[in-house]
């Protein structure tokens, strides 16, 4: 029989275990092992059939058992010293507190999604991962974030196989109260909410739910309440489920309910509001509208009111492609604001300016959240050294005039939460030379460039290492492929062979991420012959293990995990590959250690960075990858391959494929197997080991978190907080006001005249002109800008490349026709062909780069030509 109700029945801890609830209810336990162990202690069975989830696990302890607990003198000391540990966490300074600069007061963090743990299935893949990392490393240094998000009943989905290999969706409901989070509550102990208003005078309301990360809180907002009716209920169902307006409902949610969410909690609980506000991908943008909403309440126009939020916004975009960024229809979104609907005080026109796609190419009718992310947030970045030179490429249209190294988009390279995703095993290794608390910090705070110390390990403990962890993912691979064999539908008679399937002493390949097209799941089965003799070589085999989710609208990605499947379940081949349904953290935290190699094939440049390589190797797996992401700026022949990229213009899709599916074979024919499979003079592969030390060596500090946050907090939010504090009322109206005379009058500023001392066509190295400009600056002065020099070499069509600029001075006042004289030395420091042009751009103090208004004044084509402006 059904149930026709359902509750959540809490146990009631004796009096001495009631610090385990408080343990329970800190996400930390996803990354201290001594805490997980101590529940893990409280029942061991209970432990594993509750997947490691610590209220699960105290949800269906027997009473007995508990009370048994409350007397082991033991184990109360142990839960004493873990509960002191936890407060000495919460409360004491770290690295955050340490610094002398004036830091943010607290900074607001936004995502659609946090992948903190499993036991918190609010995730689907690497963004989300990224930002539960995010924020488990910012609680590590004692950044005061506030993480935002939305609460989804459904999750992403659970994946399954038919027996035909076809990707199955399932949508389990997941029970907040099951979950470790608890509800935001008023003062009169009512649930908090928040509400958003609807066209036709409907009304959205979300309860805001609490998980605390550390020491950082996580704002969830569920729209699962009996205030609203059946289709407002649905808003937070599924993560990126539904059609668009279904989208843009949740992403008004997430920004414009977050915002009030956060002011609701530091009103409840004190702590100081963010003067920060960071935008992780374009999901969250509506935030500033609300910011922009309230400064205009409090007495700001549209204007001034945009200048102050700006100074304070940070916007992460993740995309490399514009097709994977959200567009609306500006009519949807028209409907949505506005009088009867939400934010009825601002002007419709100016939020629908915000995200139309101004630039050639775009399409007028489509509102660009990542359009809308930029020109909300005075500080911009993408998540490699590659990617941010990508999205200024994409994004160079918004700043017409300016070359695309130009535009103010940075990068702060990705970085993973060590103490999550490195294997107890590893980490003990390490504390051996270093100590347990000196071993903590490297991997959570970080800060050195090296981890010398992995020297004074010996080769053969690395080795025994690597075969432990390897014949734990072989045991954990068996489980999993025989649980997903019998939802297939196999019975056990069938599934004999699942005891043979991978060998704890075959070099094992790794490859495990969504399943996109781009990300070419199936390019390692161009050739099936040669992968097979790969798999099958007497002397040197591989084994590879295979996971990952195709989005459950994506049957071109579901064909691609078919495929894969198809040839995993070949009779032939079935012990050397497998492919394992429903990646989550839960897997990936045993498949990475496990590995030896992790395998990345995308199509370059279109991994915006890709972090679970980062986790393989803090482990000591070595990387053979595309030049992509973070790999393409890490990359040392000492710690893994390079598969090169056929990326030559004219190039096919199979063409390119072909060629790059050979080169990978190549490299595991010819240089990665023997590599593994040679042993020198102590029998071990002294070579391979050599490249595992450097691996976590050289690549273990630079792929933290902890370096990511910490760069994120001294050159983005730290800059942001402090041009947050600038723009008081005051001066954001005068900002505001400055700017639109700049572009009321920028049509008036132009060169006339531009002259050099060079007297002939060649010049010498070292050499010093005087260069002179003539212009106009209309109503302007020269205060509103800065009139510079631009030298390098030029290529063949007389571009500047690597270009260099240096400000030049005005040489008195305007003459009788208001023109001025800007005058400054030429340095030619470079041989070879060599150019030089003038150009003019807004100067303000309160501006964070030269670009920022997007307009910028240089001579015309006929005066270039005329002036003679390049040199060879």
């Amino acid at each position: 029989m059904k149930a026709i109700r359902r509750f959540t029945v809490r146990p009631l801890l004796p009096e001495p275990l009631r610090p385990l609830s408080d343990l329970a209810r800190n996400l930390r336990w996803s990354w201290h092992a001594e805490t997980r162990e101590l529940f893990r202690s409280v029942d061991p069975e209970h432990w594993a059939t509750a997947g490691g989830d610590p209220v699960r696990l105290l949800g269906g302890v027997r009473a007995a058992r508990l009370q048994e607990l409350a007397e082991d003198h033991q184990f109360l000391t142990r839960l004493t010293a873990a509960a002191d540990d936890l407060n000495d966490y919460m409360t004491g300074e770290r690295w955050y507190q340490a610094q002398s600069a004036e830091l943010p007061a607290a900074i607001a963090y936004f995502s659609p999604e946090f992948g903190v743990t499993a036991a918190l299935p609010q995730y689907s893949g690497g963004l989300g991962i990224l930002a539960g990392d995010h924020l488990k490393a910012a609680s590590d240094l004692g950044v005061p974030l506030i993480g935002v998000g939305l609460l989804y009943r459904h999750g992403y989905f659970r994946q399954t196989l038919s027996r035909e290999g076809w990707q199955q969706e399932h949508y389990p409901v997941l029970d907040p109260n099951e979950l470790p989070v608890s509800q935001l509550k008023e003062d009169d102990g009512t649930p908090a909410q928040v509400s958003l208003a609807l066209p036709g005078g409907k009304q959205l309301h979300a309860r805001i739910w609490l998980a605390q990360v550390g020491r950082v809180p996580l704002l969830m907002l569920d729209s699962d309440v009996e205030d609203n009716d059946v289709g407002e209920r649905g808003v937070t169902d599924r993560l990126y489920g539904g059609g668009s307006e279904h989208r843009l409902l949740q992403e008004m949610l997430l920004g414009i309910g977050g915002v009030r969410a956060v002011r609701t909690y530091c009103r409840l609980t004190g702590h100081a509001p963010p003067e920060v506000f960071h935008t992780n991908e374009g999901h969250a943008g509506f935030l500033g509208l609300e910011r922009i909403a309230e400064l205009c309440d409090g007495g700001l126009d549209f204007d001034s009111a945009l200048e102050a939020v700006r100074a304070g916004t940070v916007f992460t975009t993740h995309t490399p492609v514009p097709a994977g960024i959200d567009r609306f229809d500006r009519e949807l979104v028209a409907r949505h604001f506005g009088p009867g609907a939400e934010l009825p005080r601002i002007d419709v026109g100016r939020i629908l300016g915000l995200g139309m796609e101004t630039y050639p190419g775009g399409e007028a009718n489509l509102f660009n959240m990542a359009v809308m992310g930029l020109r909300l947030a005075q500080r911009a970045n993408g998540v490699s050294l590659l990617h941010g030179q990508v999205s200024r490429e994409m994004f160079a249209g918004l700043w017409p005039g300016f070359d695309a190294e130009e535009v103010p988009i940075t990068s702060v390279t990705n970085g993973v939460h060590a103490p999550t995703w490195v294997a107890p095993e590893v980490l003990r290794l390490g504390a051996r030379q270093i100590g347990d608390q000196r071993a903590e910090d490297a991997l959570s705070v970080g800060g050195s460039d090296r981890w010398d110390s992995v020297a004074d390990i010996a080769d053969q403990d690395i080795w025994d290492l690597r075969r432990d962890l390897r014949e734990q993912l072989v045991m954990e691979v068996r489980q999993r492929l025989r649980a997903s064999w019998r939802q297939r539908g196999a019975g056990t008679a069938e599934l004999g062979w699942i005891d043979g399937v991978l060998d704890p002493d075959v070099l094992t390949i790794g490859f495990a991420r969504r399943v996109p097209s781009y990300k070419r799941l199936t390019l390692m089965l161009r050739d099936r012959d040669r992968l097979m003799d790969l798999l099958l070589h007497p002397e040197r085999p591989i084994q590879i293990v295979v996971a990952g989710k195709a989005h459950p609208a994506d049957d071109g990605g579901k064909r691609l995990v078919q495929e894969l499947v198809r040839f995993a379940d070949d009779p032939r081949v079935r012990h050397r590959i497998v492919f394992l349904p429903d990646y989550g953290m839960a897997m990936a935290q045993k498949l990475y250690p496990g590995c030896d190699i992790w395998l990345n094939n995308p199509l370059r440049p279109l991994e915006a960075c890709g972090t679970s390589g980062m986790k393989a190797a803090l482990n000591g797996c070595l990387n053979l990858s595309v030049l992509d992401g973070w790999w393409d700026e890490w990359f040392q022949p000492d710690f893994g391959w390079a598969i090169p990229t056929a990326d030559g213009s004219g190039m096919d899709a199979d063409h390119r494929d072909d060629i790059e599916a050979a080169a990978l074979y190549d490299l595991l024919e010819q240089r990665v197997t023997p590599r593994f499979y040679e042993h020198g003079r102590q029998g071990l592969p002294d070579r391979w080991i050599e490249m595992v030390r450097q691996t976590i060596t050289l690549l273990g500090p630079k792929v933290l978190a902890g370096r990511m946050v910490r760069e994120y907090v001294e050159r983005l939010y730290t800059p942001a907080a402090q041009a947050h504090r600038a723009l008081d009322p005051d001066t954001a109206r005068d900002l505001a006001a400055w700017k639109a005379k700049v572009r009321d009058s920028w049509h008036t500023v132009t060169v006339d005249h531009v002259e050099t001392s060079a007297a002939t066509p060649t010049a010498e190295l070292g050499t010093t002109l005087a260069l002179r400009v003539r212009l106009r600056l209309g109503d302007l002065t020269p205060d509103d800008v800065e009139v510079q020099a631009v030298s390098g070499r030029v290529d063949a069509e007389d571009r500047i490349t690597d270009g260099t600029t240096a400000p030049l001075k005005p040489a008195g006042g305007p003459d009788l026709e208001g023109r001025w004289v800007y005058e400054g030395p030429l340095s030619l420091d470079r041989t070879g062909p060599y150019g030089y042009t003038v150009r003019i751009l807004p100067d303000h103090p309160l501006l964070a780069s030269g670009a920022e208004l997007g307009l910028v004044a240089g001579p015309s084509e006929e005066l270039a030509e005329g002036a003679g402006v390049l040199m060879r």
